[in-house]
């Protein structure tokens, strides 16, 4: 697999999207468990702050930056990605179209009821050929008998790819804690809230915000709600610089 750069303590591949996505089809075929985890600057922040979370996040085999604020760290600590930004949610559907018409089958875990099957149905209108074998909403004790009863769920199904889309880090969490007990999966990937992207609840930024590196922002503008959450942003871009002069 490719180099590590150290971001602050969290290990992310130095991949592109293409690499990122022919990593997890390799695994697939291989039969390689493989865990997909996309911290952004906000998770890398929470690790700061809860370093019990970097063993989690650390655990993953394909860790990638899925946020402007790494990328900006990295070429701060001049260990620059040659990828950019590799967005998770275009990693999770590289992979439904490179997976289409093939044999393997994919269970969606996440999102309020009715998300994972719209999300569903949308992406096999665009990739016919796409396997399904199943589907969970988020909202169920990621412990004890209903956290069960979901890996009851997915084992009984012949899905070899599951989306895990709970939020950070729940969802890293929950993969973490869980992986051993899910018998036929082999590649995981913690996808936060791209099953709304999928069914089209959510809309991404529009492409200029992209390039601009103001995606955080537009989503700031339509959930001002996150306003709190989003002053990990500076503390982390700032501490990055404090970091960089303690460590010369």
């Amino acid at each position: 697999m490719s180099e590590k750069i150290n971001i602050r303590g969290v290990l992310f591949n130095n991949v592109t999207l293409e690499e990122a996505v022919s990593y997890l089809v390799s695994s697939l075929e291989d039969g390689k468990q493989t865990a997909l985890f996309t911290p952004n600057s906000e998770i890398v922040q929470n690790c700061i702050e809860n370093p019990e979370l970097y063993d989690v996040i650390n655990s993953g085999e394909l860790i990638i930056p899925d946020g402007i604020g790494v990328v900006k760290a990295g070429r701060i600590l001049r260990t620059p990605f040659k990828g950019g930004k590799v967005a998770g949610i275009e990693v999770g559907e590289e992979l439904i179209r490179r997976l289409a018409g093939g044999d393997h089958k994919v269970f969606f875990l996440g999102g309020k009821p009715g998300v994972a099957e719209a999300a569903a149905d949308s992406l096999t209108k665009k990739y016919p050929g796409i396997q399904f074998a199943g589907f969970s909403d988020g909202y169920f004790s990621k412990e004890g008998e209903e956290n069960d009863s979901v890996i009851e769920k997915i084992n009984s199904t012949d899905a070899d790819v599951l989306y895990v889309c709970l939020g950070a880090p729940t969802q890293e969490k929950w993969i973490y804690a869980n992986r051993a007990r899910l018998k036929n999966i082999k590649i995981m990937l913690a996808l936060g809230g791209s099953l709304d992207g999928y069914a089209g609840n959510v809309k991404r930024a529009p492409k200029i915000f992209i390039k601009l590196g103001l995606e955080w922002f537009y989503r700031l503008l339509c959930e001002p709600w996150r306003f709190k959450r989003m002053l990990k942003l500076p503390k982390f871009y700032f501490g990055t610089w404090i970091y960089k002069l303690k460590n010369k």
